[in-house]
């Protein structure tokens, strides 16, 4: 047990100390899951609010298929984005595979059905009673919408911080479009992955350490959010 005790107290020592790959990996992980979560948002939020506040045929169909990909093995998402964005793929002219955007477009995928599902989910549970309270008093198509958005602030920062936890931690995706590129592409994850196999435990259990801190802070922002939400 030797190995754990000399890891752990290395771990400390380089995030004492600012270890340069260690603050590498940990600043990627942050900057990518970024990119990846404001595109999920922007795009995911108003999917996931249309789908559960409009009526519209192939609405049962979409929901389905939203659900579905809930379940996507993140390594057959890294497997299409990759055949996209590779150099004879038809996005290979933007030199995307093994950069920053291109691994956000793989979270982003990754991170997009939690949202429109979690998000629409959220909608369709609103009680029907507030809609008729809200067109009695007189408010307009855009206003109801509106209103009902508002209604699950706190559901949408609950799926926001589930899709941040989900993202943050992925590895697959990370590995295969990013290429574990040492300061360039190489997340906590990967770095975690990668030094366990050289048997390197201290910068793992460094990260690992960073990565339980991250998770501790998201379901305590959950936590405070519930809090609110019966308020």
């Amino acid at each position: 047990m030797d190995y754990l005790v000399n890891g752990f107290w290395g771990a400390f020592t380089l995030l004492a100390n600012m270890d340069d790959a260690t603050i590498s990996a940990i600043t990627v992980t942050l900057v990518s899951t970024f990119y990846a979560m404001v595109a999920a948002l922007l795009l995911g939020v108003p999917a996931g609010f249309v789908l559960g506040y409009c009526k519209f045929p192939g609405r049962r169909l979409l929901r389905l298929v939203s659900d579905t990909l809930l379940a996507f093995p993140t390594v057959l998402i890294g497997l299409l984005v990759y055949a996209f964005i590779t150099y004879r793929g038809p996005l290979g002219h933007l030199s995307l595979l093994f950069t920053l955007p291109g691994m956000a477009i793989g979270q982003t995928l990754l991170a997009l059905p939690i949202v429109v599902s979690w998000v629409a989910q959220a909608v369709e549970g609103i009680d029907p009673r507030c809609r008729q309270t809200l067109l009695t008093l007189g408010a307009g198509p855009l206003q109801l919408a509106w209103l009902s958005l508002c209604e699950v602030r706190f559901a949408i920062a609950m799926v926001c911080l589930t899709a941040f936890g989900r993202v943050i931690t992925e590895v697959g995706i990370a590995m295969m479009l990013g290429g574990n590129v040492r300061y360039h592409t190489r997340t906590m994850t990967t770095a975690i992955a990668l030094e366990t196999s050289k048997g390197e435990f201290a910068q793992g259990i460094a990260l690992g350490l960073v990565l339980l801190f991250i998770a501790f802070m998201i379901n305590l922002l959950m936590t405070l959010i519930k809090h609110r939400g019966r308020l």
